[in-house]
């Protein structure tokens, strides 16, 4: 089987059907065949309508009586029917899913799966998917595979494509060597997890064939991170000589002590700029626990030593609260910083500095990286709130510095990394954890609020800080009203309530559909105290610092993941005052996720259970070389990861010992190759 033809070599794939798969990241064989069942229905459980029991239920009958109700209050729609058999009927209904009346024949009998409850005064069928019963009839298992449906593919279109591919399972390949893996990995392994998982005859067939291919997923992972690793160990930088005098000189100007975790922090990193092999450290540490402090020692330590430093920062505003703020700690001792951002006057004067090496610490957004700023000699780069930084980025990092050498690399965020990420995904980083928050840092008390009681509970407590001339956060998940979205709080329907229930006092939006420069001008307004209200989107998220805010009210809060919300608290508490931050919520009882949020401040222990809550990919987006999201495994599954980095690590030994270690896993050679042009540089 070739694994890489496109899916139109299959028969029923036509191009119509595979530009739909295609939406969805299916393009070759390979890419259908990890495309894996959501669940598995034993349709031979179903039960008589006379017999039905609450709960999750399968049940065989005919449906009649479609009808779609649109409700204008709530802006959705409810559809319903009857589903009868041989000993009674029942009534099913769907929210939001008009398209069902036209989806069942009333003649054909069907296999409705869904949750039986109690609902308007009555037992019902809930959302329940359907199949017709004269397709189950032709399966051999007990198991019917359930996919999800994707851009219009539904799931018994998979299990008809899979249906025609079954004869040729037998010719995949293995992917995995056999040496130093667990004891599941054998020969064939590949193939019969693969038929396993489409074609089960067991529940226990269908995990064993999970695990297997969820080690596979996650060594694929893990491996590309360490090939990363062991290229940039091939790379040369400058090294930065530390002498204790410059970085003794630096906290001597500082207003406080640093923290135990700040010093080890410190120390990992002054470390590593003394090595020939570049840097590539994160920086971890939740908001407020002075991350920014322990790069400016790096930055000082470099540029001591002779080098340029630059810093590059998503936004403009929080470029420029880095230079301000970076500036009056090393202006002192000399240090020239020079901001280079979009609306930088006299860029040309900037350039020239940073060319001639005139400026020796350059803060900026992604414009540092345009092909005619020219660096005199930049040895450290500090990326913050990347996350991970791009390829591309590098290499053009590396062509502005002399002689071709690589700069170090400093990444650093506020949202803290799960252990098992940074086993996996972030392997190739080293990690430094700053653990602990500064004395004397009040704690943000924190509550949930049902959205009935603003005006009882937030309000008075709004004008309260108002009178104090402290200011508001006011987070809207919406822009503006939609047909879809009117039960969400927007942006500018919020500002305007608020105007009118605070008339003497100065609001504003903001959101991220704005234009930079507009963006810029509020918040710097805001942070300048010229506005007591700023209602906005996520858009201030990130490193913002206002130290006279006070109060940060999150709308629909049950919306978010507690990282955000964490991110969004940190916004207040940056002062000496005591701080607030108000969950609101349409829900009856707050959620699991809003209970944590009162619970505690550690950012640490809210991003061990996002991840467990919500997985990886909503929390910090996308890889250069895929998405953060595991299609098959967990990241959870902590014995899985140790073996499969047990595995890589003799991979990669066997590999530089013999480059033609795989040659009998040639698909695995060609990931390889195709890994390494993603994740390292040449």
């Amino acid at each position: 089987m070739d694994l890489y033809q496109e899916v139109t070599a299959i028969k029923g794939i036509g191009e119509k059907t595979a530009e739909s798969l295609k939406k969805s990241g299916i393009i070759t064989v390979r890419d259908l065949l990890y495309f894996l069942p959501r669940d598995y229905e034993n349709y031979q459980t179903a039960v008589k309508i006379a017999d039905l029991k609450p709960g999750k239920v399968i049940i065989k009958g005919k449906i009649a009586d479609l009808k779609t109700v649109y409700t204008r209050r709530r802006n959705f729609t409810i559809t319903s029917g009857t589903i009868a058999d041989e000993t009674g009927s029942i009534k099913a209904v769907w929210f939001n899913q008009p398209y069902r009346v036209k989806q069942f024949d009333e003649k054909k009998e069907y296999y409705f799966t869904g949750e039986y409850a109690f609902k308007a005064n009555k037992y019902q069928l809930q959302n329940p998917s359907a199949i017709l019963a004269e397709d189950v009839a032709a399966e051999t298992s007990h198991l019917h595979p359930v996919y999800p449906q994707r851009s219009g593919v539904k799931s018994q279109q998979f299990v008809k494509f899979f249906d025609r591919l079954r004869p040729q399972f037998n010719q995949i390949p293995d992917l995995l060597p056999l040496e130093n893996a667990p004891s599941f990995v054998r020969p064939a392994a590949r193939k019969d997890a693969l038929y396993s998982a489409h074609f089960p005859d067991t529940e226990r067939e269908a995990e064993a064939a999970r695990k297997y291919l969820a080690y596979e997923e996650l060594l694929g992972l893990i491996l590309a991170s360490a090939l990363s690793k062991a290229a940039a160990k091939k790379l040369r930088a400058a090294p930065l000589k530390f002498e204790a005098k410059n970085t003794k000189a630096l906290l001597k100007t500082l207003p406080f002590t640093l923290t135990d975790a700040q010093k080890r922090a410190t120390w990992d990193i002054l470390q590593d700029l003394e090595k020939t092999t570049p840097m590539s450290r994160l920086l971890q540490g939740d908001v407020g626990s002075g991350k920014t402090v322990v790069a400016a020692i790096a930055a000082f330590q470099a540029i001591k030593s002779g080098a340029q430093v630059a810093l590059i920062a998503p936004t403009s505003i929080l470029a420029t609260q880095h230079a301000e703020g970076l500036d009056k700690i090393l202006s002192p001792l000399g240090v020239k910083t020079a901001l280079l951002i979009g609306a930088t006057k006299h860029k040309e004067t900037v350039k020239e500095q940073i060319a001639t090496g005139t400026a020796d610490l350059i803060i900026g957004t992604h414009a540092i990286l345009t092909d005619d700023t020219i660096f005199h000699n930049l040895a450290l780069c500090i990326i913050d709130e990347q996350h991970r930084f791009g390829v591309k980025q590098r290499q053009k990092l590396l062509l502005k510095t002399p002689r071709n050498l690589a700069p170090h690399l400093l990444s650093m965020t506020a949202t803290p990394i799960p252990r098992s990420l940074q086993l996996t995904v972030f392997g190739d980083l080293d990690i430094s954890t700053i653990s602990e928050l500064p004395k004397g840092r009040q704690k943000i008390e924190t509550k949930v609020i049902k959205e009935t009681d603003k005006k009882a509970t937030l309000y008075p407590k709004i004008h309260q800080e108002i009178a104090k001339n402290h200011q508001i956060y006011w987070i809207c998940r919406a822009i503006e009203d939609t047909g879809t979205s009117s039960e969400v709080a927007s942006v500018k329907r919020q500002a305007k309530k608020l105007q009118e229930l605070f008339q003497k006092q100065r609001i504003e939006f903001l959101h991220g559909k704005m234009k930079p420069a507009e963006k810029d001008e509020i918040m710097s307004k805001f942070a300048a105290g010229k506005i007591d209200i700023l209602v906005s989107t996520t858009v201030v998220e990130v490193g913002v610092n206002v130290p006279n805010a006070t109060v940060m009210v999150i709308e629909d809060a049950e919306n978010y993941g507690l990282a955000q919300l964490h991110q969004l608290r940190g916004r207040v508490g940056r002062g000496q005052d005591q701080s607030y931050c108000y969950l609101i919520s349409k829900a009856d009882q707050p959620t699991r996720r809003l209970k944590a949020m009162e619970a505690t401040d550690s950012g640490f222990k809210l991003a061990e259970l996002d991840l467990r809550l919500r997985g990886p990919g909503e929390i910090y987006g996308s890889l250069q070389h895929g998405a953060l999201d595991l299609n098959i495994a967990s990241f959870s599954d902590t014995a899985l990861i140790a073996a499969a980095r047990k595995q890589v690590a003799a991979i990669v030994k066997n590999l530089e010992q013999d480059p033609a270690y795989l040659t009998n896993y040639q698909e695995l050679s060609a990931g390889i190759f195709h890994y390494q042009k993603l994740t390292i540089l040449n």
